[in-house]
């Protein structure tokens, strides 16, 4: 019998199991939330459930793996080109940031695009850590005319297109459409809002609700709920996992498949 290495992994925020050879091929994986057992090779169950003894609770099934849903096979067929997923937040301004750092004249001046890829790390972070609960997050997915959407959402509670907007120690009002931080001159921001949710609908066939997400704020005042955003700060991101599911896992996994493809983005 041949010695296998049992080693931990998450895997879409649930802990598994993974079985493996020394030369670190996988031969099975336990997923703990299903009580399975999934062999890749018939042939080395015994040395698989001896290596997992340790570790097995309760009853277990054990067999094959299943048979992947369309939305895995969807990503399967996925051309690395065109996965979304990978993207970190602030992908794009770190790109940028890279291709055009700023020139030596303005050094002197803090370079906007920094403050915010700050905020979009904060804010991706905050998404990022509610995968345990059923959600995805793509970050930078990009628009034509080189417009994008910070961060989209997808989860039990529905969809959501998430504008981040750096605040670091300024005041913020906000009344619809416009935004004003610190002592700058008010933006009709929330016109850009409501139209990244507005693509995203139709890119994806389905309601995508807009979020503001200001960050880390001296203050934030709000007139007025604005109409067809929600308004959060960083620190609220987890209210979002607190809503009532409206989806189930099957059509969460199904829209997050469609919408880490690029090629459906191109069309809005």
């Amino acid at each position: 019998m041949r010695r296998l290495r049992v080693i931990p992994a998450a895997h879409h925020g649930q802990e598994r199991l993974y079985v493996c050879l020394p030369d670190g091929r996988k031969v099975a994986w336990y997923d703990r939330e299903s009580a399975r057992v999934n062999l890749l090779s018939e042939d080395e169950s015994e040395a698989v459930l001896s290596a997992l003894a340790p570790y097995l609770t309760g009853r277990i099934t054990v067999g094959p793996p299943p048979v992947p849903n369309p939305a895995e096979l969807a990503r399967l067929a996925l051309h690395p080109d065109d996965d979304l997923a990978p993207n970190r937040p602030g992908e794009a301004l770190l790109i940028a940031l890279d291709r055009d750092p700023v020139p030596p004249a303005r050094r002197l001046r803090a370079d906007p695009r920094r403050a915010a890829l700050e905020a979009e790390r904060t804010v991706g972070d905050c998404l990022d850590r509610l995968e345990a609960a059923g959600w995805y997050t793509l970050h930078s997915v990009p628009l034509p005319g080189g417009d994008r959407l910070h961060h989209l959402t997808i989860g039990p509670a529905g969809l959501f297109a998430v504008h981040t907007l750096p605040a670091r120690r300024q005041r913020v009002r906000i009344a619809d459409p416009l935004i004003t931080r610190g002592r700058r001159d008010p933006v009709p921001l929330l016109h850009r809002v409501r139209a990244d949710a507005s693509r995203a609908s139709h890119a994806l066939t389905a309601e995508v609700r807009a979020v503001l997400v200001v960050v880390d704020p001296a203050r934030l005042t709000v007139t007025a709920p604005p109409r067809g955003v929600r308004v959060l700060t960083d620190l609220d991101l987890d209210h979002l996992a607190r809503q009532g599911g409206t989806l189930k896992p099957a059509d969460v996994e199904a829209l997050h498949a469609m919408a880490r493809d690029r090629r459906t983005w191109a069309r809005v």
